[in-house]
């Protein structure tokens, strides 16, 4: 166990150990048991016959439901990204401006569309759209409302990732007579982007899984496209895990990126990387723009209070 993880706890010794092993086999034990529980429920509800799984490996099934939705998730969830990462570089950039009107105006936007619920803002937008008729409006909605909630989240990546740096990184630029704006597009944010390049390649799950609350507003994504053909073949349930096996296994990729970028990158940049919310050690302070050892804030600096 490293140093940095006894800092606030002593080792676990021998009978802490073993009551950890104990415990740890006694709760496998009982979700395993859960779990029998469970299944013979559903066996004994016939969920397990051949024929409500039988059409979810038919050609058709996968051609015309769950190909179609799994593509209309990835686009979405692609264009979401983009547009997350181009708002959240604005507003982080914003949030680390030496003039305090701009550090407050972007500060109100994000704690905004942070606080907002994602699904709020996709059944406004999906509204908005549709009673001016513009063509997919609930695509567009969508990712609009992907955009402002995870482009929110990204600028406070953004952020921490740039108070995480040596403040030896700004002085410098500012020694070579570049300007607070100047060092901060070019020494500081590269550097920032490449230490939370994990988080936000984590971020790329929410964004996912996000997407399938498209489905309450229509959109043929994936989950909606499982929806459409369970109540087609009275199969819901099975319908369904098949849907969310193909969520698992995507998600889990992704996790599996974000957590080789953190290995790969450390040690590449001044900043410490993080593979991002849920993933690993969060970067201490992000909420708040959390600097590192030493590193003394200094209102209307870059990386200052907002």
């Amino acid at each position: 166990m490293s140093a940095q993880q006894t800092v606030l706890f002593d080792a676990p010794g021998p009978r802490a150990r073993r009551r950890i092993l104990i415990g740890n086999v006694v709760g496998a034990l009982i979700v395993l048991g859960i779990a029998a529980v469970v299944v013979v429920a559903l066996a004994n509800k016939g969920q397990f016959a051949a024929d409500l799984w039988s059409p979810i490996f038919t050609a058709s099934a996968w051609q015309d439901y769950f190909i179609p939705g799994l593509k209309n998730t990835l686009r979405a969830a692609g264009w979401a990204i983009v547009g997350a990462v181009i708002f959240g570089l604005i507003l982080g950039s914003g949030r680390l401006a030496r003039s305090r009107t701009v550090r407050w105006i972007s500060g109100v936007v994000v704690e905004f569309f942070r606080a907002v619920p994602v699904l709020l803002m996709m059944i406004f937008f999906w509204l908005l759209l549709g009673f001016n008729q513009v063509p997919e409006p609930a695509f567009l909605a969508v990712v609009i409302a992907l955009i402002l909630y995870n482009g929110s989240v990204i600028a406070e990546l953004v952020r921490a990732g740039v108070g995480n740096l040596p403040r030896g990184q700004s002085e410098a630029g500012l020694a070579i007579g570049l300007t607070g704006g100047q060092t901060l597009r070019s020494i500081q944010l590269p550097q920032a982007l490449i230490a939370m390049l994990p988080a936000l390649v984590s971020q790329l799950v929410v964004v996912l899984k996000d997407s399938a609350l498209g489905q309450i507003i229509s959109y043929p994504e994936l989950l909606r496209a499982a929806q459409i053909f369970g109540n087609g073949h009275a199969n819901n349930l099975q319908t369904l895990t098949v849907a969310a096996l193909v969520f698992i296994v995507i998600n889990w990729v992704l996790t599996a990126v974000a957590r080789w970028l953190s290995r790969f990158l450390q040690g590449r940049t001044s900043g410490a990387t993080a593979t991002g919310p849920g993933i690993g050690n969060p970067v201490a302070g992000a909420g708040a723009g959390g600097k590192g050892p030493g590193h003394r804030v200094v209102a209307g600096e870059p990386g200052g209070a907002a």
